[in-house]
């Protein structure tokens, strides 16, 4: 009877464990289907998402390159705009200096009366004889009175407090030169060097002429025997001195009136490099002030400052050599004045002009009691500056245009 009973019950739980094996593979394909289906929702999703995702990925990189494209074409308005008011305003400069103002004369009481007293005797003079008196003899006397002084060399304490005044007198044909007059004397011949390399130096008899002259053929021009090279050149005592390259660099001194070479030397300096970091055509800058004659100039050695020497025009000799602190990053020109160095610095895009680095051979002044001299905006960067110590002016090549700066001297013991 209990093997009956036991049978029963084995045969009661295979049949239970039959049927919860059943239900539950039954509940779990139930729920793999449903899993099946939601990672199948999943994919679709993410591929829909994935597709929204890049096409909107493209759409702002569209809109990037539209607005980069934009931003171009503004930029490149912008620029042509600005070309084009800087080409207004030289024009009208130009124009200006086509049609100056009458110049203003200042007549000394005592030439006033001496002419008064001229005249009556004239009018006696015809009177008398009936005849008109010869006026050469006073013109040359008003000519030999109105002669500038010679400059002589002397101890010099100014220092420049502001530029005065600018004039544009020309545009010549260079974008790069030098003009210049030469300090000592009463000659009033300006020189002219065309281009930051040639063989040629226009020479017009005066300032007048320089400035109505509309064409450059029938100008008389000096034919140096070897070529100049940047704009370092400097007409000082009837000679010019310039700058030549051959196996190395050459300072040439040549006289104006023989036309000839005089003396050449090669200066004590090794690894030159450029002096000025905008105007890499000048290798040397020769410069005069109320001193003599100075040298500008940078070796690799010093590679990141600029360099001055003191020059004998008699035999080119050195006389004495500085390191300065005057960075050539950003120099486009330099003079010297009283025995100081002014640098003047631009940006590559030009910008004003400044004089922003100062050294005294005397260390009496510094950048530091100076205060930073700006220059009026025009064109570009200047090719070149020569500081006249006669006149107190500088004359400036600007981007073809010739430009004199009238200069507001002090001394320098007010700068303490």
């Amino acid at each position: 009877m209990a093997g009956i009973v036991a049978c029963v019950l084995l045969s009661v739980l295979t049949v239970v464990n039959s049927q919860v094996q059943n239900s539950f593979l039954e509940y779990m394909q139930t729920r793999m289907g449903v899993l099946e289906e939601r990672i199948a929702q999943w994919h679709d999703h993410s591929s829909r998402y994935s597709s929204e995702l890049r096409d909107f990925k493209n759409q702002v990189l569209k809109m990037l390159e539209n607005i980069e494209k934009e931003r171009d074409t503004v930029r490149n308005e912008m620029e042509n705009t600005n070309v084009r008011v800087d080409r207004l305003e030289r024009e009208v400069d130009y124009l200006e200096t086509q049609n100056p103002a009458p110049s203003c004369v200042e007549i000394d009481e005592k030439l006033t009366e001496l002419h008064l007293q001229k005249k009556k005797k004239k009018e006696i003079y015809e009177k008398l004889t009936g005849c008109p008196k010869a006026e050469v003899a006073e013109n040359e006397e008003t000519d030999v009175m109105q002669s500038p002084p010679i400059i002589r060399k002397s101890y010099c304490s100014d220092t420049i407090s502001q530029v005065n005044a600018m004039k544009i007198l020309k545009r010549f044909r260079s974008s790069a030169g030098l003009w210049t007059k030469d300090p000592i004397g009463n000659s009033e011949k300006v020189y002219v060097f065309d281009g930051a390399g040639n063989d040629t130096v226009f020479v017009f008899s005066r300032m007048k002429e320089f400035t109505l002259t509309s064409s450059s053929r029938k100008v008389p021009r000096i034919k140096l025997p070897y070529p100049w090279i940047g704009t370092g050149h400097i007409v000082y005592g009837g000679n010019l001195y310039y700058i030549r390259q051959d196996e190395e660099f050459q300072v040439i001194k040549f006289n104006l009136t023989s036309r000839a070479v005089v003396d050449s030397a090669v200066l004590p300096i090794e690894d030159q490099v450029p002096v000025y970091g905008l105007s890499k055509f000048n290798y040397i800058d020769i410069v005069a002030d109320e001193e003599g004659l100075w040298v500008i100039y940078a070796t690799r050695e010093n590679e990141k400052n600029i360099c001055l020497a003191k020059l004998d025009p008699g035999n080119l000799g050195i006389e004495q050599m500085w390191d300065t602190p005057c960075p050539i990053e950003n120099a486009e020109s330099a003079f010297v004045v009283c025995g100081t160095l002014y640098v003047v610095y631009n940006t590559k895009l030009p910008s004003r002009s400044r004089i922003q680095c100062v050294f005294d051979v005397s260390g009496t002044i510094t950048s530091e009691n100076v205060p930073i001299v700006y220059f009026p905006k025009r064109y570009g960067s200047h090719s070149s500056m020569k500081y006249n110590p006669k006149e107190k002016q500088i004359y400036a090549w600007d981007d073809g245009y010739q430009i004199l700066y009238k200069l507001t001297m002090k001394p320098r013991d007010e700068l303490y």
